[in-house]
């Protein structure tokens, strides 16, 4: 009796092919040999006993799936990312930390810069202040000795004149006082009495500083100057005003100069 089969498509196509390999696999766990089909090679021809034919579904046979290239290259991918964005991010934090340092750096010196100028101002500003008033009291106590003297004792004013001065003007006060004063003094018996102006309700005296530093100042004085003589029958008033420089000196507020305006 002639074995049962079942004709499905060609000999030699790939669903031809898989049903003989299934038929085989189900001939060996049956243990009978398996027929040979029409077509099939010379070895195939030598096997004899009876075909098993599997019919294939309707949607045909699905080979199992293959893994993806993706899965491997993603976990390459992933390694060599996990070896590499480290050492970025390390690269990374550290130029952030130095500009980081750089920043900070720059602030301090900054704030060191703006500490140091804002300190020595507020020194000068309080010398300044302080020489204010020192120089402002020395051109008030100068300007009655410097603008005073009498023929009777003519040496010794000049020289009480002379230790309130200082630099230059104090040379050029003993020649100006040696060549024209002593002599026209001695002559004319000449007697000048110099005083600050002080307002008639008895105030300060009239006398303000017009600029200071630590080392140097400038005085305004009201000078009232009444000068006697053989020339003059009558005492004769005069009201200037002196403009008084002082220069500190290690032995305090000197004189450094006397200009009438």
């Amino acid at each position: 009796m002639a074995n049962p089969t079942t004709r499905t498509r060609g000999t030699g196509s790939p669903a031809r092919r898989t049903l003989t390999a299934a038929a085989r696999a189900a001939a060996k766990r049956a243990g009978r040999p398996v027929r040979p089909e029409r077509g099939a090679g010379p070895e195939e021809k030598a096997s004899t006993g009876r075909t098993v034919l599997i019919e294939p579904p309707a949607d045909g046979w699905e080979d199992p799936p293959e893994p993806e290239a993706t899965e491997a290259s993603g976990t390459s991918a992933v390694s060599e990312a996990s070896g590499t964005e480290p050492e970025e991010s390390a690269s990374v934090r550290q130029a952030g930390r130095r500009a980081l340092t750089a920043v900070l750096g720059v602030v301090l010196v900054a704030a060191l810069v703006v500490a140091a100028v804002l300190g020595w101002q507020y020194r000068q500003g309080r010398q300044a202040e302080q020489a204010r008033g020192a120089a402002l009291a020395a051109a008030r106590k100068a300007a009655p000795v410097v603008l005073s003297y009498d023929y009777r004792h003519l040496e010794r004013d000049f020289s009480r004149a002379r230790a309130l001065l200082t630099g230059h003007f104090r040379d050029q006060y003993g020649r100006t006082t040696r060549t024209v004063v002593a002599p026209t003094a001695t002559k004319y018996h000449g007697v000048v009495r110099a005083t600050v102006a002080t307002p008639s309700d008895g105030g300060a005296p009239a006398a303000s500083v017009v600029s200071a530093t630590p080392d140097r100042a400038v005085v305004l004085l009201f000078v009232n100057q009444v000068t006697e003589s053989t020339q003059a029958p009558e005492p004769r008033l005069d009201l200037n005003r002196v403009r008084m420089t002082l220069t500190r000196t290690s032995d305090g507020w000197k004189v450094s100069g006397v200009d009438a305006l």
